[in-house]
């Protein structure tokens, strides 16, 4: 079990505590000090206030990976979305021999209950089965306090397994885009080993960011439809104060995977600190 699984068990446990104290002591804990939340000014902070004061009830279905899937693709195609090949309320209900031979299992209500299957015939479906019960069993809401995900349905899709054939891999390319309009984006690569971040301007250019994991040790080249993903960015991201769209590129086309309006739950330092600040200046409430 990972040491981060470890952590959000015992953040589970204090699930009694209220929104506001809760979040008050997971900041203590990462940044060493209690976070402004009457007056917020960095990223962090302001990540936190709007857990607690925008409530749009829409977000509860932007966040669901089910339920957004159709309403993206009413907004920008849906040649766009990775179809989904199967969804079921329990683990025991997946009929495995009508997926492929390569498949994406997922949860819709939670970030961790993923499983990337490249060779069913090797499948340890118990194995598989106890981490994806356990994700289906927990509220993911009380990790974070990021309220929408209180009262999703959870279920389990499943999904085509895509990989790019020039990378080796599949590069997420998530935006952080502020009313509309995206500021910068990081790029997770090696997801499959040890996963690296590096963020970057909209020129992408590298800029010389650390949060959560390291920066790779090679360079990344420009995505070919990155001028592509920007435009999908602002129109996904329009009519929100601030939201993450999370886009992949692979064989020349592009990819929606989701929407994160609490971007690592405003509990993750950034390296060197003024970035939180710059990225707070971005996020008028």
């Amino acid at each position: 079990m990972s040491s981060n699984t470890v952590a959000k068990k015992i953040r589970y446990c204090f699930r009694w505590i209220p929104d506001k104290a809760y979040i008050q002591l997971n900041y203590y804990a990462r940044f060493h000090k209690f976070a402004n939340l009457k007056n917020p000014t960095t990223f962090n902070e302001k990540i936190n206030w709007l857990k607690l004061h925008d409530r749009n009830p829409l977000y509860s279905k932007l966040v669901d990976k089910y339920e957004v899937k159709k309403i993206v693709g009413e907004k920008i195609g849906e040649e766009y979305i990775i179809p989904t090949l199967g969804v079921w309320d329990r683990y025991s209900d997946i009929r495995f021999d009508e997926l492929p031979d390569k498949f994406v299992l997922k949860c819709t209500h939670d970030s961790e209950g993923v499983e990337i299957i490249k060779n069913k015939a090797t499948l340890d479906k118990d194995s598989i089965g106890k981490k994806l019960e356990r994700s289906l069993d927990q509220n993911f809401y009380y990790i974070g306090r990021e309220w929408p995900y209180k009262n999703i349905i959870p279920r389990i899709i499943a999904e085509p397994y895509i990989e790019d054939l020039k990378t080796g891999e599949l590069r997420d390319y998530k935006f952080l885009c502020f009313n509309g309009e995206p500021k910068v984006l990081y790029v997770a690569t090696n997801r499959s080993k040890r996963v690296k971040f590096d963020y970057y301007d909209m020129d992408f250019n590298h800029l010389n960011i650390k949060q959560k994991y390291e920066n790779s040790s090679y360079h990344i080249t420009k995505p070919e439809l990155f001028d592509e993903m920007i435009f999908l960015s602002k129109k996904l991201s329009r009519d929100f104060k601030h939201v993450r769209v999370d886009l992949y590129e692979a064989n020349k086309k592009v990819y929606f995977g989701e929407l994160t309006f609490y971007h690592f739950s405003g509990f993750t330092p950034f390296n060197p600190p003024r970035w939180d600040y710059e990225f707070g200046r971005w996020l008028d409430l």
